[in-house]
């Protein structure tokens, strides 16, 4: 498995504004990515979380959530190297497809 590294200048100006264009911000005093997703209601968030977690199991990179009934806050980052990585910009990708 090829080790993360933490995305450069250059692909953070790539990733980045198309993320914040589909609500993902940047996290005050830590190089991380969060959102809220909200969904119809709790059967519907917890389904997508367990789509999610498939799919973070099959690349080994989890992300830190909370689920309040049809609420999920989601922060990504990849503690290997300290910040975000190609990793985190994949994730948020695919959960935002998931969510539709």
């Amino acid at each position: 498995m090829i080790k993360p590294e933490k995305l450069s200048q250059e692909q953070r100006e790539t990733a980045l504004p198309e993320l914040t264009g589909h609500g993902w911000q940047m996290v005050d005093g830590r190089d991380a990515l969060s959102k809220r997703f909200e969904f119809a209601d709790f059967n519907e968030a917890f389904g997508w979380m367990t789509r999610v977690a498939m799919i973070a199991e099959h690349m080994n990179h989890h992300p830190e959530w909370s689920n309040v009934y049809k609420t999920v806050d989601v922060t990504l980052s990849t503690h290997d190297v300290g910040g975000l990585s190609a990793l985190d910009i994949a994730m948020a990708t695919k959960m935002d497809r998931l969510a539709g």
